[in-house]
C-alpha cells in the first residue's frame, strides 16, 4: 500500500483583534478523495502571520510526503500569494528590505515559506467566503483555534508501510501539530510545536460540551477582549445601516463571523441581532444586502 498522491493544499488564517489571539487551518486533499486536516493557535499574533503559518504547515506536510508530482496550494490571502510568487526575490536582493528601505515584516515565516517553496508548488488565490468547501473548512478550523477552541480534525489513516506493518513496529498515528509562537527574553518570536493526538473519535455532542466549557473557562481578560471585538462589529453594522451601504454576501459573512453559505441560505429577509437583513439585488455573481436598524423585534436570530 503506497502513500496516496496529494492533489491540493488549502490554507487559511484568522485573528481576533488583529493583533490578538489567532488560529490557522490547513486541509491536505489526496487524489483518492480523502483529506488530512491541520490546525494551530497563537495567543498574540496577526492575521497575516496566521495565513503564512497555515501555508508553512501545508508545505511541510507536502515536503515530508516525498511526493514528486506537482501540487496546487490555494490561499485566500493575496499577501501570501503575492509575497511568495512576486515580492520575495526583490526582498532577498535588497537584503530583506522593502522598496522604502524598511525591514520586511514577518521575515521568520517568509524564510520558512521560501525554504519550503519549490517548482512543484503552484500557488492559486481563492476568494474567501465564496462557497469554496475546503477554503471554508480551513476558515472554520482557524476561527476555532483563534477562539481558544480545539476543533475535531479529520486525520487520514496511515498506510501499511507508515504503520510499521512490514517491520513489526507499533502502529503510528497521524498527529495534529499545533504551532504556537512565544516571545523570548530578547523580544524575538520563537516557534514551538506541540502535538495533540487522539485514539477515540469525538462525537458532536462531546464537541459542543467541550466548546461550552472552554468558553466558560476563558480568562476574564480574554472574554472582555471578545466583548470589545463584538462591540466593534456592532458599530460597523450600525454604520452600514445608517449610511445605507450595500454589502456582498462574503462581506456580510465576515461581519457576522459565519460562512457565506450561512448568509445565502437564510432567504431574502431575516433578522440578525439589531438589524433586518434584506436581499436587494444581484450584480454579476454577487448578491447585495442591506441592513436596517430595528429597536424591537418579535423574532430571534
Amino acid at each position: 500500500m503506497t502513500t496516496p498522491t496529494i492533489k491540493s493544499l488549502y490554507t487559511d488564517g484568522a485573528c481576533s483583534g488583529n493583533p490578538g489571539p489567532g488560529g490557522w487551518g490547513s486541509v491536505v486533499c489526496f487524489a483518492d478523495g480523502n483529506c488530512h486536516e491541520l490546525g494551530g493557535a497563537d495567543p498574540q499574533t496577526t492575521n497575516n502571520r496566521m495565513e503564512m503559518q497555515a501555508a508553512v504547515a501545508a508545505l511541510e506536510f507536502f515536503a515530508n510526503s516525498g511526493q514528486t508530482e506537482p501540487v496546487t496550494l490555494y490561499t485566500d490571502s493575496e499577501y501570501v500569494k503575492n509575497g511568495i510568487t512576486k515580492w520575495i526575490q526583490g526582498w532577498k536582493n535588497k537584503g530583506w528590505k522593502t522598496s522604502t528601505g524598511k525591514d520586511v515584516v514577518n521575515q521568520d515565516l517568509w524564510h520558512l515559506l521560501d525554504k519550503l517553496n519549490s517548482r512543484q508548488v503552484n500557488w492559486e488565490h481563492v476568494r474567501g467566503h465564496s462557497g469554496d468547501f475546503y477554503n471554508d473548512r480551513c476558515d472554520e478550523i482557524a476561527r476555532n483555534f483563534s477562539h481558544n477552541l480545539t476543533p475535531e480534525l479529520q486525520q487520514h489513516p496511515p498506510t501499511a508501510d507508515e504503520a510499521g506493518a512490514s517491520t513489526g513496529a507499533s502502529p503510528l498515528r497521524f498527529e495534529n501539530p499545533i504551532v504556537l509562537e512565544e516571545t523570548d527574553a530578547t523580544g524575538n518570536k520563537t516557534i514551538e510545536s506541540y502535538v495533540i493526538t487522539s485514539d477515540l473519535p469525538i462525537s458532536n455532542s462531546t464537541m459542543m460540551d467541550s466548546t461550552a466549557d472552554t468558553l466558560e473557562n476563558l480568562p476574564r481578560e480574554v472574554r472582555v477582549q471578545e466583548l470589545r471585538n463584538l462591540i466593534e462589529t456592532l458599530h460597523i453594522a450600525d454604520e452600514v445601516a445608517t449610511k445605507g451601504y450595500l454589502i456582498t454576501s462574503s462581506e456580510l459573512a465576515d461581519l457576522m463571523d459565519v460562512n457565506a453559505s450561512a448568509v445565502t441560505s437564510r432567504g431574502d429577509n431575516w433578522v440578525w441581532r439589531n438589524w433586518v437583513v434584506s436581499r436587494v439585488r444581484r450584480e454579476g455573481n454577487q448578491i447585495l444586502w442591506q441592513l436596517e436598524r430595528i429597536d424591537h423585534v418579535s423574532t430571534t436570530d
